[in-house]
């Protein structure tokens, strides 16, 4: 309501101007008004500090396309939990398959540990309380409280959900037909020596 009684009175102006330059200018941002066009000016005090809140801003930007193209779904890993109910359902056709199964029953509960664990907290007790919720019922880490997650603003573009799911199943299918894996092997630091108390000083010594 309130852009479109901008637009109103940007046209009230264009009328009331006799000036061809001022006209070409109210035109213009009565078309970025009715087209939804915005500009952002990000500042910062650093440059480092100014590249980090552009990215941040091209985030929000890309979920919001994402959210405005297929819609939201509750965030933080509820999502995927929701999910769970037609997993359980779902048999195979032999033990291999059941086995994919389970794992994926599994795999699917990982974002919500990943989540609590970051904060802190017991993954497998929030996840199984959250399993026992219904619909929006989910814990934000943030305020560590169980709360309706579309009511809090706690969601997620339901594309950018999708897709993540998609590449995962992709990656795990690349693994299972690949015959090997090049990997960094974690280094192992020895513990360095401890000095010997005795040598402090050297006043012991004759």
């Amino acid at each position: 309501e309130a852009i479109a009684a901008r637009i109103g009175q940007i046209k009230a102006q264009i009328e009331a101007t006799s000036s061809t330059y001022d006209k070409e200018k109210l035109e213009e941002r009565k078309a970025k008004l009715s087209g939804g066009v915005a500009v952002l000016y990000i500042g910062a005090p650093s440059e480092v500090e100014m590249k980090e809140k552009k990215d941040r801003v091209d985030d929000a930007l890309s979920a919001t396309r994402a959210a405005v193209a297929e819609g939201i779904v509750p965030g933080g890993g509820v999502a995927f939990i929701r999910c769970l109910p037609a997993l359980e359902e779902l048999k195979g056709d032999n033990d291999d398959e059941n086995t994919g199964i389970a794992i994926i029953r599994r795999a699917i509960e990982e974002p919500l540990r990943q989540i609590v664990e970051n904060a802190g907290v017991e993954g497998a007790v929030i996840v199984q309380k959250v399993k026992d919720g219904k619909g929006d019922f989910g814990y934000n880490a943030r305020t560590a409280t169980f709360e309706n997650f579309f009511a809090a603003g706690v969601i997620d573009p339901a594309k950018v959900t999708r897709v993540a799911l998609e590449n995962a199943a992709s990656i795990a299918g690349m693994f299972l037909t690949t015959e090997c894996v090049i990997a960094d092997k974690k280094e192992e630091n020895p513990m360095p020596a401890m000095p010997n108390p005795g040598m402090g000083g050297m006043g012991g010594m004759m």
